[in-house]
C-alpha cells in the first residue's frame, strides 16, 4: 500500500488539467499492469461511481483507478480540468455545443462532471480545494498532458472560454504558442498542450487528451508495458518535452511514458 496520507495533498488547479484518472474493468488487474510498470503503490480511497485507489509516487498521489457498471463514463484515462465553479463549467459546456454526459456529481474530493469537446475529446471538470500549480519530478508521475486533435486553434478557443483562461492573472497563468503547439503554462510552468494530430498517428485513434507519465527510460517503459500485457503504439520517438513512447494497456486504455531530455 501506499503513504496513507498521500490523498490530502490531491489540490484542484483553476483553469488547466491537474488530475488524471482512469476508469477500468478490472481494478485489480490494472493495478497488476500500472504498479510495476511506473513504481505505483495505491492507497484506498472513498468510493465514487464505484472502487476507486489513488496511485501514489514518491508519497504523492498522482492519480486515481477505479471501476464502474455504467457505459457512460468511457474506459480510458481522463484528465479534470479545475475550475472555480463546475455547475459554471458545465454550462459553458453544453452553450457551446459540445456535450455534457455525466453531472456535475458531488464526491468526497469536490464536485465532478465528464464532457466531451466539441471534437469528441472526453475530458473532467473538477470543483474541489483550490491549489497552486506544481511539476511532480518523481517518476510515475503524470507530466504532460496534451490534447491530440484536428484543430487545436478551434479547441483553445473552446477550453478558454469554458475555463475563463482569458483575464486570469498573466503572472501565474498563460497561454502561448510553441514548438507547433497551444501550450498553457500556470505558475511558470507548462502544464499542458493542444496539437494537432501528426499524419503517422496511430489509425482509428479519435481526439483524445493523451496522459503522459514520467518514467526514467521511455524504450525500457515501452519493452516493459509489452511484457505486462499491454502494447505498443508505435516506436518510441523524441519529442520537444523528452523520448516518448505511446501505449495501450491491457484494456486498451491508451496513454504514454515520457523520459526527460538528457
Amino acid at each position: 500500500m501506499g503513504g496513507g496520507e498521500a490523498s490530502a495533498r490531491v489540490r484542484c488547479v483553476a483553469a488547466v488539467p491537474c488530475w488524471v484518472s482512469l476508469m477500468a474493468q478490472d481494478l485489480e488487474g490494472a493495478q497488476e499492469f500500472y504498479g510495476p510498470l511506473l513504481g505505483w503503490e495505491f492507497d484506498p480511497a472513498p468510493e465514487r461511481l464505484g472502487p476507486y485507489v489513488h496511485a501514489v509516487a514518491g508519497g504523492e498521489a498522482v492519480a486515481g483507478l477505479g471501476t464502474v457498471e455504467s457505459g457512460a463514463i468511457p474506459f480510458a484515462w481522463t484528465a479534470y480540468f479545475g475550475t472555480e465553479s463546475a455547475d459554471a463549467a458545465a454550462d459553458a459546456v453544453r452553450e457551446r455545443g459540445a456535450t455534457l454526459a455525466v453531472g456535475p456529481l458531488a464526491f468526497d474530493a469536490g464536485r465532478v462532471a465528464f464532457a466531451a469537446d466539441p471534437a469528441g475529446a472526453v475530458f473532467g471538470i473538477w470543483e474541489g480545494p483550490l491549489g497552486r500549480a506544481r511539476r511532480l519530478e518523481v517518476p510515475g508521475a503524470p507530466v504532460w498532458i496534451e490534447l491530440r486533435t484536428p484543430d487545436p486553434f478551434a479547441a483553445a478557443l473552446f477550453y478558454g472560454e469554458v475555463f475563463r483562461w482569458d483575464g486570469r492573472d498573466p503572472e501565474r497563468f498563460d497561454v502561448r504558442w510553441e514548438h507547433d503547439r497551444v501550450v498553457l503554462r500556470a505558475e511558470g510552468h507548462s502544464v499542458a498542450a493542444l496539437a494537432k494530430e501528426e499524419s503517422g498517428a496511430p489509425t482509428g485513434l479519435p481526439p483524445h487528451w493523451e496522459v503522459s507519465f514520467a518514467v526514467p527510460d521511455a524504450d525500457l517503459a515501452l519493452t516493459r508495458a509489452v511484457g505486462l500485457g499491454g502494447a505498443a503504439l508505435g516506436a518510441a520517438f523524441d519529442s520537444p518535452y523528452g523520448r516518448v513512447a505511446r501505449l495501450r494497456d491491457r484494456e486498451g486504455a491508451r496513454f504514454a511514458v515520457i523520459s526527460a531530455k538528457e
